[in-house]
């Protein structure tokens, strides 16, 4: 099947979380057989900062945020038998949302995939979702790479034939271990780009943490930090691109999961640097959410903490033998549980599923 994905960006990572995913899934869907075309906006300097060349796995289609831009883009939905919306596009997105699903062939597949699940539905209710709220009942399922039931509840109430969590993952292909590297060396690293409903919380978890451990290494990486004060042993070092990663989750004793409030709040959303921590074999310690059972255990495969005082602690009494032991059991578990090719089994038997109903109906109306 060809799908005709509208997303922010699979070819940058800068200022777009939801890469590494659409990385995982595109990818373990075209060893599947899938036929990917992802249109992405050139806005945000995102082309400026690419951190992936155009893959063999999915051809992109770079497009100027204009409105001539939009309408080739939109035209292309016609083409494709599964037709694919993300949320957080950043531009153009309530055009994008109505306009490719009317575009799509009456026999093609609509999705909506909604990769921060909490924020859109919040606008939802506010009513500022208006052109999504127009379109649900007519999809044929809605995607979310976190919330577990209050958001199925939540989307399906909205009127959404169908909602179905597909969780961020691994791609042990991108994530694994690597040799240590001195620049990313620290007791305790941290990598997340500043957003309003998570500095609070980055506050509590990570900053009150460096206070309390004046002789402890601390390191920060992620867009928008400069200029907040902070304890004088935590180091800044911006942006740090998807390639890496993996040193920079191997190199310190342990790292940071902190999630933003939203996510915190709904539970069930673990973030993609949960899975690339693990993966890499690295000691996580993270703040506590509902849900988090599901993909790790917390004392062997994961450390939990409630603030920055807990999180202190753990890294004051953190071994090198105990963080090793933990970041080898988290890699096992995800390397068991949560990776991409699973989570690409999933979303092909709902799509070949949804394709044998249609077939199925079609030949029964010609009868």
């Amino acid at each position: 099947m060809r799908i005709a994905f509208y997303g922010s960006s699979l070819l940058s990572s800068y200022w777009n979380g939801a890469a590494t995913y659409y990385r995982g899934m595109l990818r373990d869907l075209h060893a599947r057989g899938y036929r990917t075309t992802f249109y992405e906006p050139d806005a945000f300097d995102r082309q400026l900062h690419r951190d992936i060349d155009p893959p063999d796995w999915a051809e992109v289609v770079v497009y100027p945020a204009t409105e001539e831009g939009l309408a080739r883009v939109l035209a292309a939905a016609a083409d494709a038998d599964v037709v694919v919306k993300a949320s957080g596009v950043g531009v153009f997105d309530d055009a994008l949302v109505e306009g490719v699903m009317a575009r799509a062939r009456p026999d093609a597949i609509r999705i909506f995939w909604d990769v921060d699940a909490p924020a859109t539905l919040a606008a939802l209710r506010a009513g500022s979702e208006e052109p999504l709220r127009r379109t649900l009942p007519g999809l044929d399922a809605v995607f979310t790479y976190g919330g577990g039931p209050p958001v199925v509840d939540a989307y399906e109430g909205f009127g959404a034939r169908r909602c179905v969590p597909i969780y961020n993952a691994l791609d042990p292909a991108t994530h694994h271990p690597v040799p240590p590297e001195a620049r990313f060396g620290a007791d305790l690293s941290f990598l997340a780009n500043r957003l309003p409903d998570r500095e609070a919380r980055v506050e509590r978890f990570f900053l009150d943490a460096a206070a309390r451990l004046p002789g402890r290494a601390f390191l920060l990486g992620g867009n928008g930090w400069d200029g907040k004060p902070m304890p004088d042993n935590v180091r800044r070092i911006g942006h740090v691109g998807t390639r890496d990663h993996n040193a920079f989750n191997t190199s310190p004793l342990a790292v940071l999961n902190v999630a933003r409030d939203s996510m915190a709040e709904v539970g069930y959303s673990p973030a993609t640097r949960v899975f690339e921590a693990a993966g890499a074999g690295a000691c996580l310690i993270t703040d506590a959410w509902v849900g988090l059972e599901l993909f790790l255990d917390a004392g062997t495969e994961v450390l939990v903490a409630h603030d920055g005082a807990e999180v202190a602690a753990h890294v004051a009494a953190l071994t090198p033998e105990r963080a090793r032991a933990i970041g080898d059991a988290a890699r096992a578990r995800i390397l068991r549980d949560h990776t991409y090719a699973r989570r690409g089994a999933e979303v092909d038997a709902i799509l070949k599923a949804r394709r044998a109903e249609r077939n199925a109906a079609a030949l029964g109306t010609a009868r």
